[in-house]
């Protein structure tokens, strides 16, 4: 018993080493940064975490780290079945923008009106991600180019698309162009979460939470996300075992797809009600980022999430006490490229470990059998 809680103490160790020294190590980093460029480290960390408490910034720090969620949450998806959805970026842009056109074209009452606009969403993220997984099944090729050149073409057909004699239309009093507004039907109210606040929390967070319990249930205690897993570990193994490879390569390019139209929602439902030029773009990538950072699982992914929502804008402070507040963009860099080592450096202790555990356990001399007695029966009285 005691073997058995030592093993699982250390196998949580081992989990939680690799994300806690990235941040560590990122942290050591942009602090010799700062001293470089003669900035105090310990007071520039102080600024940002006092900014951070401020009820509208705690706000927007929950905000940027419901949309992140989405997004990593699509990458960490396509990572267990040994995907890399780096596609990420352009399915939630070209989902937002026509789900928004939708969404502005129609009136029906609140719930349906809603659910058509996230329904579009997901259909539209899904498909658009399962052309890589088709082209990777029936032509082999790699994901990760054919996401890449999607995220081109998705780039070049929101710019087509999005144009007066088409989705979009002229925002009065601005030079801005984007889709016609969501009526107040189509509209997601905002929940005051955070005391004091004049900035409300997406109200989709819930649905952010939805969406991470599915996910951890789906991939932890399904049949489904066992084969997702196994098959993402070893091909060979699952095929033998009776698994469809290429199928599950579909599936899962498209849900990763589906969680990705997501991504652009809680601002398009509760802040923006339009997509126009200025609608935020390379969330997809960050959402890789926070996936490494969370270990794929949906806990570890909400923390790297509200974790990289609080160095964004906890940073806002930093200009006015003349430290420049790009130092963030090098504290994120600086995480994912720590997570990398950080995992090499845990996997490589792992197998250390796990070969002495087995060289330990082959130098221990048998223990005798029960019920075998060494006495020979004739020397017995």
């Amino acid at each position: 018993m005691k073997s058995m809680n030592a093993d699982t103490v250390r196998r949580v160790g081992l989990s939680l080493a690799a994300p806690a020294l990235a941040i560590i190590l990122s942290l050591a980093i942009t602090s010799a940064v700062l001293a470089a460029a003669g900035n105090d480290p310990f007071d520039t960390f102080k600024q940002m975490i006092e900014y951070a408490k401020e009820p509208r910034t705690t706000a927007m720090i929950i905000n940027g780290s419901v949309t992140y969620y989405f997004a990593a949450l699509a990458v960490a998806f396509g990572f267990r079945m040994n995907l890399f959805n780096i596609g990420v970026d352009g399915q939630y842009r070209l989902a937002a923008m026509l789900a928004a056109a939708v969404g502005g074209a129609v009136s029906l009452p609140p719930i349906l009106h809603v659910g058509l606009i996230l329904l579009v969403a997901v259909l539209v993220g899904g498909l658009w991600a399962a052309v890589a997984g088709l082209l990777k099944v029936y032509r082999g090729v790699s994901e990760v180019i054919s996401t890449i050149m999607l995220n081109s073409i998705t780039t070049a057909l929101i710019a087509f698309l999005l144009t007066t004699d088409k989705l979009a239309v002229q925002a009065e009093g601005s030079n801005n162009i984007g889709t016609k507004p969501i009526p107040a039907s189509g509209q997601v109210p905002g929940i005051g979460l955070v005391p004091d606040s004049p900035l409300k929390v997406y109200g989709l967070i819930v649905l952010a939470v939805i969406v991470g319990f599915l996910y951890w249930f789906v991939i932890e205690h399904s049949r489904f996300g066992f084969d997702l897993r196994a098959a993402g570990r070893n091909e060979e193994a699952a095929v033998a075992s009776g698994v469809n490879v290429k199928r599950m390569i579909l599936i899962s390019m498209a849900v990763s797809g589906g969680i990705a139209g997501l991504v652009g929602m809680p601002q398009l439902l509760g802040s923006s009600y339009t997509y126009s030029l200025d609608f935020p773009a390379g969330i997809g990538f960050t959402g890789i980022a926070i996936a490494l950072l969370g270990r794929n699982t949906a806990l570890g992914v909400a923390i790297g999430a509200l974790l990289f929502g609080f160095l964004d804008n906890s940073s806002q402070i930093l200009d006015l006490e003349g430290v420049p507040k790009e130092i963030v963009m090098i504290t994120q860099g600086v995480i994912v490229l720590s997570v990398v080592i950080a995992y090499e450096l845990v996997r490589r202790y792992r197998i250390v470990a796990q070969q002495r555990e087995v060289g330990r356990r082959l130098s221990e001399p048998p223990a005798p059998a029960a019920g075998n007695d060494k006495t020979p029966q004739g020397a017995q009285a």
